[in-house]
């Protein structure tokens, strides 16, 4: 290979490579980004610990739930263990133990059913209202390590209508847990704000009738200043006798006009 034909590859390869980096250059030109494009809309920004808030919101107590529990739409919802449970009284053990009288029994304390070790660490316990609900939550977390696969009930409202109708398997139902008295705090210092601002309230008409009565004592200080004038039309009294008089006689009745002229 000569050096004519190498300048000639070399010149190509140049060549390319000028070409490709001209059309590089000629598409920026082109389709360069616009950086301002005028004003433009601010999305808002999420604000700071919304979901945060919205799970810190207390929650309503258990006992308040349980005691507005539906025992009926709690039998329903507990159609789907009947797979695993008996809830007839005297029912046999399934998979897992019969329910019938659960409610304040012994954990793992039903016969004839093999419970898991994890249970079993419960077993000085018993089946509350309070451990119920931690239980039908997750029993997993409850008790980890049980072999019960049953993922628990996240809703309250219906985890309470289980427990109140699990409640109403037994000749003796257990009695419902007090409700914390939360409100009554609030109920009472309601009255005492009410209490509070009723003598505001009657302090302020106290201070109008205060403020009236100096008005109303000016009043009779107008009423006397016409009685220190009084005296001075006394003097016309006379005149005002006379005026019968001239009443009745019209000629004396016109030139008396001028002494009620004198008078003022």
């Amino acid at each position: 290979m000569d050096s004519f034909e190498l300048n000639k590859i070399l010149g190509a390869i140049l060549g390319t490579l000028l070409f490709v980096m001209g059309v590089g250059f000629l598409a920026e030109g082109i389709y360069a980004p616009i950086v301002t494009s005028g004003p433009s809309y601010q999305l808002p920004e999420p604000k700071a610990g919304g979901a945060a808030a919205a799970a810190a919101a207390p929650a309503v107590p258990f006992a308040e739930l349980l005691a507005k529990a539906d025992p009926a739409a709690g039998a329903d919802s507990a159609k789907k263990c009947q797979a695993c449970h008996d809830f007839s009284e005297g029912g046999a053990n399934k998979t897992g133990p019969a329910l019938y009288g659960v409610v304040d029994r012994q954990i793992a304390s039903h016969p004839d059913f093999s419970y898991s070790d994890a249970l079993k660490a419960h077993g000085t316990d018993k089946w509350t209202f309070d451990n119920l609900d931690k239980w039908l939550t997750s029993p997993k977390t409850y008790a980890p390590g049980t072999k019960m696969t049953f993922v628990g009930i996240d809703d309250d409202e219906e985890r309470a209508n289980v427990i109140a109708y699990l409640r109403t398997l037994s000749h003796n139902p257990a009695p419902l847990p007090a409700v914390p008295a939360a409100a009554a705090p609030a109920a009472a210092a309601a009255p005492a704000g009410a209490a509070a601002t009723t003598p505001a309230t009657t302090a302020a008409p106290a201070a109008a009738t205060g403020s009236s009565a100096p008005a109303a004592t000016p009043a009779p200080a107008t009423t006397t200043t016409p009685a220190t004038t009084a005296p001075a039309t006394a003097t016309p009294a006379p005149a005002t006798t006379t005026a019968p008089a001239a009443a009745t006689t019209p000629a004396p009745a016109t030139t008396t006009a001028p002494a009620t002229t004198t008078s003022q």
